[in-house]
């Protein structure tokens, strides 16, 4: 029988494709291969948001090559997709790019061309092999409406196009998980694309709440963060509010072409936090953004020590072609935005540290997804930090433990007597 190996890079929204990859390359009657050394065909999925994640890519092909040297080595995902013909010709040492939508099966027809922006078949629709984990990412729609001045994705990933509830909910049911982590690159607008439609991400939500314990959004834009989304938020037992801020300044924002700015972000939070005390926040912050002033960065920093938020991610600024930014005047030195960031980081982490020695001594819920490693509802999975629990709570299960010390973003805790 022939094997494979799939590596996945960049964001969750890419482990769902590869999930996808692998069911489908299972129902061809390929098995996985315990190594990529030991596969007949490795394919990587790729990550082309920001240069950081496009070399990356770029040397774990060269590194597989290596490693792989008989294997069939092909690449997808968004540098496939976003530069086709060049991404073939720049490394000769790959056997086929295949972009959204194109067989990565072994002995498939080489194809280096671009593909059409809308891919003949849709990875969402594909078959997926049953969870190893006891929660999963599920990804709801494909693409993005908006046009924010940073992001190459739309040009790449298309415009936005939502699943059918059905299939979503059919899907969290053949996982048979406990937790569903809803993604999609703008969750909220999840059953209106390009304009149509009807906002369908609180009926999605009440629906999965029926069929798994635990529901995790990611990825909200805070324009689309309604009184009812925040009450549907709050009833998953998951109040967790990943919200895509990336800055505070006004003028900044504007020039992102993004919605919002510190004191709206800040009351949303608070009444959030008024509804339900215990809500958790996460959000990333764009630094170095054509534009940005010292102002504009001490009212970032200013906010980060002010509200609170308990996870962070800090980026600088990259530049992606055929975006907007890259049309706009006053680039940030890179060497500034990098000495932003890592003021930023060194705020936020001690922000973090604090939030979680404030836990030590309280009685929280948590899911075990290894043995000795588990997750509260304050923890998105493969993000956030963790739990470290006794070995012997059962993996897959919910447990009450004490927490009963915390090392920077992780949490130690001991079982609690039934």
């Amino acid at each position: 029988m022939r094997r494979f190996w799939v590596e996945t890079l960049g964001c969750p929204k890419n482990q769902v494709d590869s999930d996808k990859i692998t069911g489908l390359l299972v129902r061809d009657g390929m098995a996985a291969a315990p190594a990529p050394e030991e596969a007949d065909l490795v394919v990587v999925n790729t990550c082309a948001f920001i240069e950081e994640a496009r070399q990356e890519s770029v040397d774990t092909v060269l590194a597989l090559r290596s490693s792989a040297a008989e294997a069939e080595l092909v690449v997808t995902g968004c540098m496939a997709e976003r530069y086709g013909a060049e991404l073939a010709e720049a490394l000769p040492e790959v056997d086929r790019v295949a972009g959204f939508g194109v067989s990565v099966s072994i002995g498939a027809k080489p194809s280096s061309a671009p593909v059409a922006e809308l891919p003949s078949f849709d990875l969402l629709n594909l078959p997926r092999p049953p969870a190893e984990a006891p929660w999963a990412y599920v990804k709801i729609a494909e693409g993005c409406d908006r046009r924010c001045g940073y992001c190459a994705i739309p040009s790449f990933r298309g415009p936005q196009r939502s699943r059918s509830a059905e299939a979503i909910v059919a899907e969290v049911e053949a996982l048979e998980v406990q937790e569903a982590v809803l993604v999609a690159q703008d969750l909220a607008s999840y059953g209106r694309d390009q304009g149509q439609g009807e906002r369908g991400i609180i009926p999605l939500v009440e629906s999965l709440r029926n069929r798994v314990r635990w529901v995790r959004l990611l990825y909200l834009y805070p324009s689309d963060l309604t009184d009812s989304l925040i009450d549907a938020i709050c009833a998953t037992e998951v109040p967790y509010f990943d919200l895509s801020l990336q800055h505070v300044s006004r003028p900044l924002l504007a020039r992102m072409r993004r919605w919002g700015d510190g004191d709206r972000f800040a009351a949303r939070m608070a009444d959030i936090r008024h509804r339900q005390p215990e809500a958790v926040f996460r959000s990333n912050f764009i630094v170095g953004y054509p534009g940005e002033t010292e102002a504009d960065h001490d009212a970032l920093l200013d906010f980060v020590a002010d509200v609170g938020l308990d996870w962070c991610g800090f980026f600088t600024y990259s530049a992606e072609a055929g975006t907007y930014a890259t049309t706009l005047d006053r680039q940030v030195p890179a060497e500034l935005a990098a000495e932003r960031r890592r003021e930023l980081a060194e705020v936020q982490d001690r922000i973090t540290a604090t939030k979680r020695d404030q836990l030590i001594g309280r009685e929280v819920e948590v899911l075990v997804d290894t043995p000795g490693i588990a997750r509260s509802y304050r923890e998105a999975p493969e993000i956030d930090g963790v739990v470290s629990v006794p070995d012997h709570l059962a993996v897959g299960q919910f447990h009450t433990v004490r927490v009963v010390d915390a090392l920077g973003p992780d949490l130690v805790a001991e079982a609690v007597s039934p």
